[in-house]
């Protein structure tokens, strides 16, 4: 189970466990000693965990409660092999960390990708954007696809989980990471956004708070930018 906190003492977590540590049923996904679990209309993840780059545990709980569950799903190319599905595209989270100053509360998110083939074999780059808004949260998928056609997708979720597809504001660049990987977003013509917090910076994938605009609000929400022709490389 893969937790990660940011800012001064933040912790990564992703320990490698065989098939033995995993047992799933209707309702919880259980990991060695984590574990997902819906009780009701929460999500529920309690964690323990060994972490880097110092060692040592992080232990606590994550509560995502949903506004709304939706029903959307996303395909990403046509044959259906990569589906992206916004369970919870707003949410509130609570979060307990057995650390002082460590607890929060505030926005949260729930979504998962899925798919029946390798994501290198069927795209080459894609950039991924969430952003709350003063009564939902609009999303950003763009993709190009190993055929050279273009995924271009922008979906405007409101409060109660309900979703419309809309045309996507331009595509705006944003600079390159330290590993040079290259970003951009969405934004209202004539705006340009800007990175306001980093997270993670790999050489193949970037993941970062990006300021933007849309409908005239200025949000800021997670961005991710990913190069599978990086990530296929053999010294990756």
């Amino acid at each position: 189970m893969n937790i990660v906190t940011y800012g001064r003492g933040g912790r990564w977590t992703m320990t490698d466990r065989g098939a033995q540590a995993l047992r799933l049923s209707a309702d919880t996904l259980e990991i060695g000693p984590s574990r997902m679990h819906w009780d009701g209309g929460r999500l529920i993840v309690d964690f323990d965990e060994a972490t880097l780059p110092l060692p040592g545990r992080l232990q606590g709980r994550l509560t995502l409660t949903p506004a709304a569950i939706t029903g959307v799903e996303l395909p990403l190319n046509k044959e259906g092999t990569h589906v992206w599905r916004p369970f919870a595209p707003v949410a509130r989270a609570e979060l307990e960390i057995d650390r002082p100053g460590w607890n929060w509360h505030g926005h949260g998110y729930f979504d998962a990708n899925f798919g029946t083939a390798a994501l290198e074999d069927d795209f080459s780059y894609w950039t991924w954007g969430r952003f709350p808004t003063c009564d939902g949260a609009v999303c950003y998928y763009d993709a190009t696809r190993r055929d050279g056609s273009q995924l271009q997708a922008g979906i405007v979720f409101d409060s109660k989980g309900n979703a419309n597809a809309i045309k996507s504001p331009p595509k705006v660049r944003l600079p390159r990471t330290l590993w040079g990987v290259r970003r951009e977003t969405r934004a209202d013509a004539g705006y340009q956004p800007r990175q306001v917090k980093p997270m993670v910076d790999a050489p193949f994938y970037s993941r970062s708070v990006v300021r933007t605009q849309f409908a005239g609000e200025e949000i800021e929400g997670v961005h991710e930018a990913l190069d599978l022709d990086r990530f296929a490389k053999p010294w990756i």
